[in-house]
């Protein structure tokens, strides 16, 4: 992207870099920290090695934030949004946010509609569908 062009995520005109870029869901940087925790919480028999504030902060955030508790579901989040050949950050946003309808997803992204991908409102539907049938049996 050349620097004479303004940045628009609604048509997903921003930068390579972060276009290439991974992005992860709430729920997956959560399990992330929850094993890092785990791991820290075994290594730190000693009173002097305390994991910092700023971890547990960060990991609390997360996990209060996250839609999807279960790891399985997790996977199968990213697995579904994957298949709609989403940019990182859509992908993420969705999985974060967790819209219900057509419109409070395109709203979030409205580069779902304008990338020139064949996502009519159905498919769009079917998406959300998929992810709330995961909510609900998680």
């Amino acid at each position: 992207m050349s620097g004479e062009e303004e940045e628009n995520a609604a048509e997903l005109k921003i930068s390579d870099e972060f276009l290439k870029a991974k992005c992860l869901m709430n729920c997956e940087v959560a399990l992330i920290l929850e094993h890092k925790y785990e791991q820290l919480q075994q290594m730190s028999e000693d009173p002097m090695n305390q994991i910092s504030q700023v971890f547990e902060k960060s990991l609390q955030y997360v996990k209060r934030f996250s839609r999807y508790k279960n790891p399985d579901a997790v996977r199968q989040v990213r697995e579904i949004l994957s298949r709609y050949q989403l940019a990182e950050f859509e992908l993420s946003v969705l999985g974060n946010l967790c819209p219900e309808t057509v419109e409070e997803a395109l709203a979030m992204v409205p580069s779902i509609k304008t990338r020139g991908r064949a996502h009519d409102d159905d498919a769009i539907e079917k998406m959300l569908n998929d992810l709330s049938l995961i909510k609900k049996f998680e």
